[in-house]
């Protein structure tokens, strides 16, 4: 380049010369940065001013729309979302300690699991009783500590009792599901399946927040493929089937995981739309928990009252 450039932009930092010094090189147009006192100059040759100066152009209205894109806004968290685990919590404990102490009839586990047979004959209230029941403590710890964090994520954004609510209902339906489609002599018990259903629900309640708003692919389908991920990872353990379970015998109950994982993504996307969204932001949270409970403690009166 000549000795006597044109100067084309001027800034007190070199950083901001050396972008567009690299915009102008992917043109093919030569340019040089000099110092003159405090300022750095980017200067090309007189001949290329008029082409420089419109790629610069380009450059700079482009830059000024990636910084006038919209931001995403952050979710509205609600309050009382760890009240809702430790109830939870509470509900699992409870059960546990009655059933192990003897302090229900010591039958609780024939009147309560999720027997095919029965729920197929009409015992539909199983599907909720079963959730309560565990096998042993390592299945009770899992289901505890798995079902405190996702129903706490799930909490913050709908609500704790609309979450758990709708985690009752959807794991309800999903063991519904499985009973109806088990081979005979199918038993099962635990909460894995309402763990999934939460899973699920946070999932499709999340992608369908985001996936209105302005962001790349990856970041608007991010939630439902970090729930897939996580099913897969966690969904292969930490439930037990009591009974047969076809001919491999398996005591993971997969199918029972996948179910709830699938049926709680309709309430999450659900929760996600507007109109829904609004009624779900007017119900107050202790009266959808206390629904939640008294729908727990009627299945129980009908298993313990059979």
């Amino acid at each position: 380049m000549p000795d006597a450039g044109a100067e084309v932009f001027r800034s007190p930092r070199r950083v901001e010369c050396d972008e567009r010094a690299f915009v102008l090189a992917a043109v093919g147009i030569a340019s040089e940065i000099t110092a003159q006192g405090e300022d750095f100059l980017l200067e090309v040759s007189p001949p290329d001013l008029d082409q420089a100066l419109t790629h610069l152009q380009q450059y700079d209205l482009e830059a000024q729309r990636r910084s006038a894109a919209p931001l995403i806004p952050p979710p509205q968290l609600h309050p009382g979302a760890w009240t809702g685990s430790a109830v939870y919590a509470a509900v699992l404990l409870t059960v546990a300690y009655a059933v192990a102490n003897g302090i229900w009839r010591l039958d609780a586990f024939d009147v309560g699991d999720l027997d095919a047979t029965r729920v197929q004959s009409g015992q539909w209230w199983r599907v909720w009783t079963a959730l309560t029941l565990h096998l042993d403590g390592p299945h009770l710890a899992a289901n505890t500590v798995a079902g405190i964090w996702f129903g706490y994520l799930a909490g913050r954004l709908i609500g704790a009792g609309n979450a758990w609510l709708l985690v009752l209902l959807g794991a309800g339906a999903a063991n519904w599901i499985e009973a109806h489609f088990a081979p005979e002599g199918y038993r099962s018990v635990g909460a894995s399946t309402a763990v999934f259903t939460a899973l699920g629900l946070l999932s499709a309640y999340s992608w369908s927040t985001r996936f209105r708003l302005p962001q790349r692919w990856a970041a608007r389908w991010g939630p439902l493929v970090a729930g897939i991920a996580l099913l897969g990872w966690t969904g292969t353990g930490g439930a037990e089937a009591t009974g047969p379970r076809g001919a491999d015998g398996a005591e993971v109950d997969v199918v029972a995981h996948a179910l709830g994982f699938a049926i709680g993504l309709l309430p999450g996307a659900a929760a996600a739309w507007r109109p829904v969204a609004r009624v779900l932001g007017r119900l107050p949270q202790w009266v959808m928990g206390l629904a939640a409970l008294a729908l727990l403690a009627w299945a129980w009166w009908r298993a313990l009252s059979s």
